[in-house]
């Protein structure tokens, strides 16, 4: 029976002893870095920046089927990286991405672009997670929290800038050019990364590590996470009722299902070990940012839609409006690392920090008309929740490498896949919760319009109209119509607003179980 000071991961599977030549394990020895492979990580630090930011621009450009990959494959970066080394794994994903860009910028049609996309997703999504496994690599605990504050510099800005620099290409030299300009810079990153990281030699030849590959998992997993999000992004948009949104969700639980059960029953080298996912430790941290990051993001997203459609502002400066709550972000981000290196802890620091996100939340309900329109209002909300946020994230990335009895005390391979799986919950959590209120937002409209309109117009072709284009709200002749289908939008998305309040409660709550472990012990 295993005790609390038991290792997560023990080198037998639970029906028999795996296979000794295809084992991959790392020696007992490897408790630091060595020193010659930590001095090529900082010379590959530009390769790894350009990536992390590529990921985050990308994601910003035709998103659907991009972002959907992403989530889907970047639980399994975690494992890959253990079986064939972290060197391989990023160049991989730098290969794929680039390919993937060469491939959108030559797209001939929407349909060409769409699995083009889908493509490039694959490898963005382990552009951001071995980056993070590496730097857990190599990098101290006490300062692995400002590592990630770096690394959060860079997203935002990527985040920030791609819609931007992508839009400036397309009017200048064509939509084509934001994609073929990553391809020389994707390649940069990928020789700076062949060329000048270091590692050390894996335990085993590559294909006796190939032969523990768990595609079984691997294609389960990737089908429950791709379902999930085609159901939850029909659902949203369209009805509830239409059989592809609900068959979807119910194919991704039967598969979700299935995937559990092959990982806990008949692999050796698991995606997902249930010993790792399932502990009290991790499970703390991948809840906080499952509903953190589902919370922020839901609300990144609608704020600009709010502005767009109640104050008629344009896509550009709605977006605007939402800097300083992006810089708030990172330098919360930064500001937990200051503070764990100084201080050796995180927990009181990651409950202050969700309990400040739901804070956040209160300025932002009411000033988007609650108590009146204000949007210095909602910009003191913004700062306030994306201050926590940014610590939230950093501090549970250290808290999961280093909570008593989660991976930071199993063998080095366990972190890798601890970090996969937090990144994994991070998008599941953003995916959920922008499907969520985009739900809430178009039953409430519809609902508002019912109520309001009294037979001015069809409530239920309006909210499909307005669905489709915000645009549409500006296009209505009767000016009593328009203001009507104005209030009826902020109405319902301040609903969704106080939704999510609720939803952040969930990772404070998940704050409130993380163990402590001062750091450094």
């Amino acid at each position: 029976m295993p005790t609390e000071t038991s290792p997560l991961l023990s080198s037998h599977c639970e029906n028999g002893t795996c296979p000794a030549d295809g084992a991959v394990q790392q020696s007992s020895e490897r408790k630091g870095p060595n020193p010659d492979v930590a001095r090529s990580v900082w010379w590959t630090m530009p390769a790894l920046a350009i990536g992390i930011f590529l990921s985050a621009a990308d994601q910003t450009l035709v998103v659907a089927s991009y972002f959907l990959t992403l989530t889907a494959f970047q639980p399994l970066y975690g494992r890959i990286s253990d079986l064939f080394g972290r060197k391989a794994a990023l160049c991989f994903s730098f290969g794929l991405f680039a390919v993937g860009c060469l491939w959108c910028g030559l797209a001939r049609s929407m349909k060409d672009l769409i699995i083009a996309r889908a493509f490039t997703g694959i490898g963005g999504g382990g552009m951001t997670t071995v980056v993070a496994i590496l730097l857990s690599d190599v990098v101290p605990l006490r300062d692995r929290g400002t590592w990630q504050g770096y690394n959060n510099i860079v997203y935002a800005s990527g985040a920030g800038l791609g819609a931007p620099l992508g839009g400036a290409l397309a009017d200048t030299l064509g939509w084509r050019w934001s994609f073929l300009l990553q391809v020389p810079v994707s390649m940069l990153a990928f020789l700076n990364v062949l060329f000048v990281l270091r590692e050390r030699p894996l335990d085993h030849h590559w294909r006796k590590n190939l032969k523990q590959v768990d595609f079984l998992g691997a294609l389960l997993l990737v089908i429950a996470i791709s379902t999930l999000f085609l159901g939850l992004d029909r659902g949203s948009n369209d009805s509830w009722g239409d059989p592809m949104a609900y068959g979807n969700v119910v194919a991704s639980i039967v598969f979700f299902g299935l995937f559990l059960f092959n990982e806990a029953k008949t692999t050796c080298q698991p995606f997902a070990p249930l010993q790792i996912v399932f502990s009290r430790p991790i499970l703390a941290c991948l809840l906080c940012n499952f509903f953190a990051f589902g919370t922020y993001i839901a609300l990144t997203y609608n704020l600009p839609l709010y502005w767009q459609a109640v104050e008629s502002l344009s896509a550009t400066a709605a977006g605007v409006r939402l800097l300083p709550g992006i810089l708030a972000n990172v330098c919360g981000s930064l500001f937990a690392g200051w503070i764990m290196r100084r201080t050796c802890r995180y927990r009181w620091l990651t409950i202050c920090c969700y309990l400040m996100f739901l804070i956040g939340t209160v300025p932002v309900i009411l000033f988007t008309g609650l108590v009146g329109a204000s949007i210095w209002g909602i910009w003191v909300g913004m700062v306030v929740y994306g201050f926590g946020n940014g610590i939230g994230g950093t501090s549970t990335l250290v808290a999961l490498t280093h909570s008593p009895n989660a991976v930071a005390n199993a063998v080095p391979e366990d972190q890798a896949v601890g970090i996969a799986c937090l990144y994994l919950f991070r998008s599941l959590g953003s995916g959920i919760g922008v499907s969520i209120s985009a739900t809430v937002i178009q039953a409430l409209l519809k609902t508002y319009l019912f109520e309001r309109l009294h037979g001015i117009g069809d409530a239920e072709e309006i909210a499909r109209k307005v669905r489709e284009s915000l645009s549409y709200i500006d296009e209505l002749s009767d000016a009593a119509l328009r203001e009507a289908v104005r209030m009826c939008y902020g109405w319902a998305v301040q609903a969704s607003f106080w939704l999510m309040a609720v939803f952040v409660c969930g990772a404070l709550l998940g704050a409130i179980l993380i163990r402590e472990a001062k750091l450094g012990e």
